[in-house]
């Protein structure tokens, strides 16, 4: 009897697995839809739910149809399962943003999806007969708040659940797209970079230039990172100064010049990243690939597995030197590289936004499920824009749960744009509509690899002088927290955030950045350029800025020409050919050559040299009629700040001090002619500046006073004080004081202007 039933159950095991065996399937990715309609790629969560997926991000409005075709092998009845998440469910949130449908030829299925589970999971879509041939599927968004739909599975074993995803391109996942078991490969490279943003485009550029075979993965299909038009963080950081001013020219070569963060689409320049990448012939650009694995040797990268976001295949990159450009640190986490994440104090994440006024009254759905908030919740988005400080995350797993963040943000710029139209801001914005939400989000601290230098505010405050110090950093040391007065509804995960800035940094000439924060201390082949180098949480807040993190990569990708002309690690630059790295440092960005030994070629379109304060961004003083002193000449005592806003002054800046600072600024004006001159100061009106400025002159030995008034326009600028004559004398001193003044007082520069 024992005997008979293990045979029955033999008998029946043998049966299921038969059936199973004979079972059609069916497996549709929608990254790889023909037509994705209005629906986005998401990629920045792959290593959290293990695959990119379409997003309706329609800010309230559903975004058109994604489709595509499919095979159906054999006619039947087939069971439909949809990987997808309801994205407020985590929050316990009334209602289902994220809701959408899927069709077949044209006809819904009767489920609804986005509905359910907190987390991505396999929803059940029922029953669907299905005739054998070509059928058109369809994504149908409800909403417009950001559905999310990443796979449909069609199987005639109406019994059998797909498996939960474990990891990137899982086993079942590969044998559903049927990827061959070994990927391509492609290289080998002598530097592959990983993450196209400034830091990534830096270091590729450079190594292409000075003869490196580069490969560039960037997982996005624009480059930029931060500063793309997805995200638009407008460039910050002085370039081009400080020891090596030929430093920044590469990164000036594609960076934005927006107005505004957030700024416009147009202002970002996705197209000119591009362009200025494919114009390198040594630089293979593989776009919408995302970085997953690393194949190491001991202590050495060997390849890095990547995979095309719309397709799923596999591409393994071999490479001698490789540079972590992730921002994540990903690369250096997979191989196994000393790194350290700072436990509390974190900065988070900012999703920006924007929105504007029709001219005539919009409407704007009822939001339930996002974050319960009127006017005084959050800070009035003036000039139609959320900036920065829409950030949250603070403390909270920048990896594990980076898309919660993101989700986060959305919920709080829904909730703020709902009180706008729906609650207590309602009169005031009948016309306004939403007009850009970022789905990418901003983030800014996370995993940071450890190098042969860990970076501490305090060498960067007090200037603490390495060997290797090339990079300026001119970043205030600015770091984010929570703000207090928009904490305390939402204290588990605030979304408002206040700079709290350190700024003893040098903004002119910048703080040398040492070349060992941008090399693993225990990974032999590996660099890294941008916000995860080897700098502690403090000092990350002045050199995470991303004209700082693209000169980083400038010095990675001359780094790495002379490990391939050596046959030398990154260490070893440091050790034994520092010297010709700081040559190369001196070199002009367009500077190239084909191969790292081959001779270096100089072109004729090359930038012109700038000084150790960077280049100048006013009026040459040397083009000016007469004889003109910029305010850096000038000896200043009390407190001056420096300034650019007004413009048309004439060199780097100007300074400005408050009418009690007791401050003063000598102008010692030579000349070689004596004679009758006019005394003059550039002086850019301002309605807070002094009408009843100070201002001393001696020449001749006789000493006089002026008052003059900088509230007023003046001819070009420039205000006549009065006509000296010097007498014998080669010099005239001008001294411009707070002393008695009703406003500020501004120093720009003086001119002597001989009278004819």
């Amino acid at each position: 009897m024992k005997l008979i039933r293990t045979s029955i159950g033999l008998l029946i095991a043998f049966c299921a697995i038969s059936q199973q065996a004979s079972a059609a399937e069916i497996f549709v990715e929608t990254e790889s839809f023909a037509d994705r309609g209005g629906w986005k790629l998401d990629t920045q969560f792959i290593q959290q739910m293990g695959s990119p997926y379409l997003l309706a991000h329609g800010l309230g409005k559903p975004v058109d149809d994604a489709s595509t075709e499919f095979e159906v092998p054999q006619s039947g009845q087939y069971r439909v399962w949809v990987r997808t998440i309801d994205w407020v469910a985590r929050w316990e949130a009334k209602g289902a943003p994220g809701k959408f449908q899927i069709a077949i030829d044209g006809k819904p299925l009767s489920e609804t999806f986005g509905t359910q589970g907190a987390e991505w999971s396999w929803h059940d879509g029922g029953l669907v007969d299905l005739a054998q041939g070509s059928r058109k599927l369809t994504l149908k968004d409800l909403t417009g708040f950001d559905g999310r739909c990443d796979c449909i599975y069609f199987t005639t074993d109406q019994d059998a659940t797909p498996p939960a995803e474990q990891g990137v391109l899982s086993d079942w996942r590969r044998k559903q797209l049927d990827l061959p078991e070994t990927p391509a490969t492609r290289g080998p490279y002598d530097l592959v970079v990983i993450g196209g943003g400034y830091a990534g485009m830096g270091a590729a550029i450079s190594g292409a230039r000075m003869g490196c075979r580069v490969a560039l993965v960037q997982d996005r299909p624009v480059l930029g990172g931060n500063g793309s038009s997805e995200v638009r963080v407008w460039a910050m950081g002085n370039i081009r100064r400080g020891k090596f001013p030929r430093i920044g020219e590469i990164v000036e070569e594609f960076s934005d010049h927006a107005t505004k963060s957030p700024g416009s689409y147009e202002e970002f320049g996705d197209d000119l990243k591009e362009q200025t990448v494919l114009a390198e012939p040594n630089i293979d650009l593989l776009l919408n690939h995302h970085a997953h694995a690393v194949e190491l040797d001991g202590s050495k990268i060997e390849s890095v597995f990547a995979f095309d976001t719309r397709s799923g295949q596999e591409v393994q990159i071999l490479g001698n030197l490789f540079a972590d450009c992730t921002g994540h640190g990903w690369i250096g986490n997979w191989a196994k590289a000393e790194l350290e994440m700072t436990e509390t104090g974190r900065m988070g994440m900012s999703n920006m936004w924007a929105w504007d006024e029709e001219a005539a009254p919009t409407d704007f759905p009822q939001t339930p499920w996002a974050l319960d908030l009127d006017m005084a919740d959050f800070p009035y988005p003036r000039d139609h824009h959320g900036q920065w400080f829409w950030e949250s995350g603070f403390d909270k797993d920048a990896l594990g749960s980076a898309e919660a963040i993101r989700d986060w943000n959305l919920r709080a710029v829904y909730g703020a744009f709902n009180a706008m139209k729906n609650r207590d801001g309602a009169d005031k914005h009948k016309n306004a509509i939403l007009t850009w939400v970022a789905y990418v989000g901003g983030p800014r601290e996370s995993r940071r690899l450890m190098g042969d230098v860990v970076l501490t505010q305090e060498d960067v405050v007090a200037k603490r002088d390495f060997p290797d110090g090339c990079v300026p950093t001119t970043w205030s040391i600015d770091l984010h927290y929570p703000k207090e007065q928009y904490a305390k509804k939402y204290a588990d995960n605030p979304f408002i955030s206040v700079a709290v800035h350190d700024r003893r940094v040098d903004r002119s000439y910048g703080y040398p950045v040492p070349y060992r924060c941008f090399y693993s201390r225990n990974i032999d082949n590996l660099f890294m350029a941008g916000r995860n180098i080897s700098v502690t949480h403090e000092a990350l807040g002045t050199v995470r800025v991303m004209k700082t993190c693209g000169m980083m990569g400038e010095v990675v990708g001359k780094a790495a020409s002379l490990c391939a002309l050596n046959s030398c690690n990154p260490r070893d630059v440091y050790e034994s050919h520092l010297d010709a790295l700081l040559e190369l440092l001196k070199l002009p960005g367009k500077a190239h050559r084909s191969t790292p030994s081959a001779q270096i070629i100089i072109p004729d379109d090359i930038l012109p040299m700038a000084g150790p304060q960077g280049p100048m961004s006013g009026k040459d003083p040397k083009k000016e009629d007469g004889i003109v002193l910029d305010d850096k000449d000038a000896t200043l005592r009390g407190n001056w700040t420096s300034g650019t806003g007004l413009k048309n002054y004439v060199g780097w800046s100007y300074q400005y001090a408050s009418p009690k600072s007791k401050s003063s600024a000598t102008f010692i004006m030579k000349f070689k002619e004596p004679g009758k001159y006019k005394v003059q100061l550039y002086s850019q009106a301002h309605q807070n500046r002094a009408t009843n400025t100070l201002v001393t002159v001696l020449a001749d030995g006789k000493q006089t006073e002026h008052r003059v008034n900088q509230r007023e326009k003046s001819p070009n600028d420039i205000l006549t004080v009065t006509e000296v004559d010097t007498g014998d004398g080669n010099r005239v001193n001008v001294t411009i004081s707070t002393e008695g003044a009703d406003g500020n007082v501004h120093v720009d520069a003086v001119r002597l202007l001989k009278v004819q």
